[in-house]
């Protein structure tokens, strides 16, 4: 394959390279950052944690209470799997950073048996 043209071309390679998740987080992973961003009426940046909070939030709506089992089929197991996502998007240009972005905001902001319990009530519509 040559130089990726697309989001999806970037994705396979990426895949190719590093195989711990699936092509599908990705494309969760950038859908929920949009959806963040409109949330907190912002087109740039937002901190891990906010993206943690819009993640767990897009999972449980998007999957119910099924959101751990899809999340965990798709290699994410734990917060910093969302920040190594991230910053694997970073470094294939996907996405950019600040200086005082870390991977460290991603380490063990929530626990995934307590996130993902879905009731109806933690859904905001």
């Amino acid at each position: 394959m040559g130089q990726p043209t697309n989001f999806y071309e970037t994705v396979e390679l990426m895949c190719e390279k590093d195989p711990r998740y699936k092509p599908d987080s990705y494309d969760f992973v950038l859908q929920a950052l949009n959806s963040t961003q409109k949330k907190l009426s912002r087109a740039g940046h937002i901190s891990g944690q906010e993206l943690l909070e819009g993640l767990r939030e897009s999972a449980l709506k998007q999957f119910g209470p099924m959101a751990k089992t899809v999340l965990n089929y798709w290699g994410i197991h734990t917060t910093v799997d969302f920040g190594n996502i991230v910053f694997l998007m970073i470094e294939y240009k996907l996405l950019s950073r600040t200086e005082q972005d870390s991977l460290k905001d991603f380490e063990n902001v929530y626990d995934f048996d307590s996130a993902f319990k879905h009731t109806v009530t933690d859904i905001v519509i």
